[in-house]
């Protein structure tokens, strides 16, 4: 499952853009089932600056751990309380209800040095 209508990280992060300057963002069907079932997630905080490509947070689930990057480089406008509270919702629903953070973007540019669904769809399936 790949939305044609996000964009992609190498590092299997989603990119949504919700605003001229506003995105939402989390981790991708694929990497959610490579984990397994998510037991934690620590996330960057409300005002946390982020710099694209640079570590942001940490999943984890019974089998493994999952580090976050940011796919965008912005503010960090909101965090996904309910994925705190009920980290399974990023297994249930990795696209939706387990998005992870809202970002007001510092340099929209950045979404174009993204992957569209059909090259992240080919760089899930060489592996």
């Amino acid at each position: 499952m790949v939305p044609e209508e996000l964009r992609y990280t190498e590092k299997h992060a989603w990119v949504l853009r919700t605003a001229e300057n506003g995105a939402r963002a989390g981790i991708t069907d694929h990497a959610q089932e490579q984990l397994g079932a998510v037991v934690s997630a620590h996330l960057p905080r409300a005002g946390d600056a982020l710099t694209a490509g640079q570590p942001t947070g940490q999943v984890k689930s019974t089998a493994a751990a999952f580090d976050l990057y940011a796919p965008v480089s912005g503010t960090v406008v909101a965090v996904n309380d309910d994925v705190a509270a009920r980290p399974e919702t990023v297994n249930d629903d990795p696209y939706g209800e387990g998005w992870l953070v809202e970002i007001d973007l510092t340099n929209t540019g950045e979404l174009d040095n993204l992957l569209d669904a059909s090259a992240y769809q080919d760089l899930t399936s060489q592996g």
